[in-house]
């Protein structure tokens, strides 16, 4: 019988980690596979562990472990080295799976042969969520912000250089390794740079479905995408090559902003007009595109529409300034700072 192990690194998840459990453990497999899951904890400290404990007790398919790096990275590497199967699949405690979601893994893995499969990124605020939560999840969504990132095309299959999450046989980590443990974010577009760069292959299926909750706050989204911006440059520096033009984008717009400012101090104001203007006129364009896209969605009206620019510039500025920030430490120092290895929710 064909043994799948979900892997899934949680910390402080009190609140949710009963619930993912339920949901992980209905999937619908498949004739002749079972699952095992497989759960790395960062050394909870908010009664998550006792509920592991419990749920633990209550089925033999849920396998509890410690995490003591309280990373991602760490997280998944024990999970992997725990988990029995000979299919690997990833999961967080902040997705919701559709109920075939690891049978669609299984069937794109044999229809493809590719090294990873995963599904398109699907964002969705909460039912009862706030205007700035529907505006994030619209922004977040669309490929204009996202610099045409196939991800975020919900109805894309093919051949692309990056996957949500992701399910693997257990053959593509003895051939491409196992995950980074210096990396607190971008872990997975190091790993799937790794397997692309080592003539390996990453499908995308549309018909592996799931939604993202995203962060809900503009404050939460800005430290967020602080932290992704902040770790590319040591994936870079590693590899020496970006995964994607559109990663470098935001760092060296912020960038010239910087050097705008600056000529702006001695009296030079006119190139930082000029930024901020075709910038400004860029974000209209693109929040229009947002606002078209996301019209029909429930909950999104005015008060969502008139917070996408926002959310849009949070994306951008945010990341670029943390890229600009991790090429220092990367290529000065060679390592990152402790406050950028903690993890936002």
């Amino acid at each position: 019988m064909r043994l799948v192990s979900i892997i899934v690194p949680c910390r402080n998840e009190a609140r949710y980690i009963e619930a993912f459990c339920r949901s992980a453990l209905a999937q619908e497999l498949p004739q002749g596979a079972r699952l095992q899951l497989v759960i790395a904890d960062g050394l909870s400290d908010d009664g998550t562990r006792d509920r592991l404990a419990q749920l633990c007790a209550a089925d033999p398919r849920i396998v509890w472990i410690d995490n003591p790096g309280r990373i991602v990275s760490t997280g998944l590497n024990q999970a992997l080295a725990r988990s029995e199967g000979e299919v690997i699949v990833r999961m967080d405690v902040h997705t919701e799976y559709a109920p075939d979601y690891v049978a669609q893994c299984l069937a794109a893995l044999e229809q493809t042969g590719a090294d990873n499969v995963g599904g398109p990124w699907h964002a969705v605020p909460d039912a009862d969520a706030e205007p700035m939560a529907h505006a994030v999840a619209a922004a977040f969504q669309s490929r204009w912000v996202a610099g045409g990132a196939a991800s975020r095309a919900l109805d894309h299959s093919g051949w692309v250089d990056t996957v949500y999450l992701g399910c693997w046989p257990r053959a593509s980590f003895e051939r491409f390794g196992l995950f980074d443990e210096s990396l607190v974010r971008n872990q997975d577009d190091e790993h799937n740079l790794r397997i692309t760069r080592g003539g390996g292959r990453v499908w995308q299926s549309a018909a592996i479905r799931s939604v993202y909750r995203p962060r809900a706050s503009l404050a939460a989204l800005a430290r967020q995408y602080l932290q992704y911006g902040y770790w590319k440059p040591f994936v870079m520096k590693k590899h020496r090559q970006a995964a994607s033009w559109r990663q470098l984008v935001p760092g060296a717009f912020v960038a010239a902003l910087v050097v705008a400012g600056v000529l702006a101090l001695v009296g030079l104001a006119t190139p930082l007009r000029s930024l901020v203007a075709l910038y400004g006129l860029g974000v209209a364009a693109m929040s229009a595109l947002v606002i078209r896209e996301a019209h029909a969605s429930i909950g999104f009206d005015w008060h969502a529409a008139v917070r996408v620019p926002v959310a849009i510039a949070a994306y951008h500025l945010s990341y670029g300034a943390g890229s600009l920030l991790g090429a220092w430490d990367a290529w000065r120092h060679g390592r990152g700072r402790e406050r950028f290895a903690v993890l936002t929710r």
